[in-house]
């Protein structure tokens, strides 16, 4: 079930808050929310105000990939789920134009990026 803003602000807080070894996973949380909140306003022709939520998809992004060396909780699930949020990610790039979509693709490619580097540290473990 999607969640709406408040929800979101709440997990941002958990999340930021949360013991760094549960971050990595809260931080894959978020980002999916904040994807699917930004398609549904994708979709609702809320074209700002999907950019702003992507581009917070960047902040924690950055967050995971700073905080990976740590010993993390959950790594198997939160590949699956930024596989699964960049797949939908995918999804709503088709549905964007111009620059909405160009932000959206180097959101994308830092998402990708993360990814990768979540399964990099799931085979290493």
């Amino acid at each position: 079930m999607p969640l709406d803003a408040q929800a979101i602000a709440q997990l941002e807080q958990k999340a930021n808050q949360a013991n760094p070894r549960e971050q990595c996973y809260l931080y894959v949380q978020l980002i999916h929310s904040m994807t699917e909140a930004a398609g549904r306003q994708i979709l609702n022709g809320e074209y700002e105000q999907a950019a702003a939520t992507m581009k917070k998809t960047e902040h924690y992004a950055q967050l995971i990939h700073a905080g990976l060396a740590r010993d993390t909780k959950r790594l198997k699930d939160a590949e699956k789920l930024m596989e699964h949020t960049t797949a939908r990610l995918n999804e709503y790039l088709r549905h964007s134009s111009g620059d909405d979509r160009l932000a959206m693709q180097a959101t994308l490619k830092q998402l990708d990026g993360v990814h990768d580097e979540l399964l990099t540290q799931v085979f290493s473990h």
